[in-house]
């Protein structure tokens, strides 16, 4: 097994320190997807930043049975998670055929996850849908942003969407502008946990890893932080 395979499978364990090894010595692969997006209204360090979430969940998502290089696999996880933040601010559209994409990968993955009983891995849609593991990569992050917003969860059903009030136009809700705000406002560890819930799609299992803490203190700290946005937001 090489280093890097023995890092993604102490990272996959909640190996933070192999999960930092994996950042830092990929620093150049994630600065030349990062570098493609330069010139679009974003910083720098906020690109990588976002590249970073896109390889942390690529290194997550890696399955070593793929027969796939790990990079093949990155960076589009890496480019999917910055496309998808200039997208959302307007610099980025989504294609029809992407979408189509997401749905059919959308389908696929509930009908295995009943049929199977778990969660379905890349490879075994890859094989129900004929799309490579990298194309269900970047159609599932290019797509997940917008649905995130309305997407419900927690034990009361919330979204992002429904917190604003139920009287709110249309246009207000699409821009968000008041929500963001409240968002940057939260403190540094409850900001990143509903950033990386809501705008990253990412399980309270999947964000403890992120962490390295347990699913039960992600799970506390979602409460506060949504409590906060309440407060704050009214």
């Amino acid at each position: 097994m090489s280093r890097l395979e023995e890092l993604i499978r102490r990272s996959q364990g909640g190996d933070r320190d192999a999960t930092e090894a994996l950042v830092e010595e990929n620093t150049g692969l994630i600065w030349s997807v990062a570098r493609r997006f330069l010139g679009r209204g974003a910083e720098p360090d906020d690109l990588y930043q976002l590249g970073c979430l896109g390889f942390l969940k690529a290194v997550e998502g890696f399955d070593m049975e793929y027969g796939t290089q790990f990079s093949t696999y990155a960076v589009p996880k890496i480019s999917g998670e910055i496309r998808r933040f200039l997208r959302d601010d307007g610099a980025v559209k989504v294609s029809r055929s992407l979408k189509e994409q997401a749905a059919v990968i959308r389908s696929t993955r509930n009908r295995l996850t009943t049929a199977l009983g778990r969660e379905p891995t890349i490879q075994e849609i890859s094989r129900q849908t004929g799309f490579s593991p990298e194309e269900i990569a970047l159609a599932e992050t290019a797509t997940a942003a917008t649905e995130s917003i309305q997407r419900e969860t927690g034990d009361e059903g919330f979204s992002l969407e429904n917190i604003l009030t139920d009287t709110e136009s249309e246009d207000r809700m699409v821009e968000k502008i008041a929500l963001r705000q409240a968002i940057d406002a939260l403190p540094e560890r409850e900001k990143t946990v509903i950033k990386l819930r809501y705008f990253h799609c990412l399980t309270q299992q999947r964000v403890a890893k992120v962490m390295g803490v347990s699913q039960v203190q992600v799970s506390r700290i979602e409460k506060k932080a949504l409590e906060l946005l309440r407060g704050l937001m009214n």
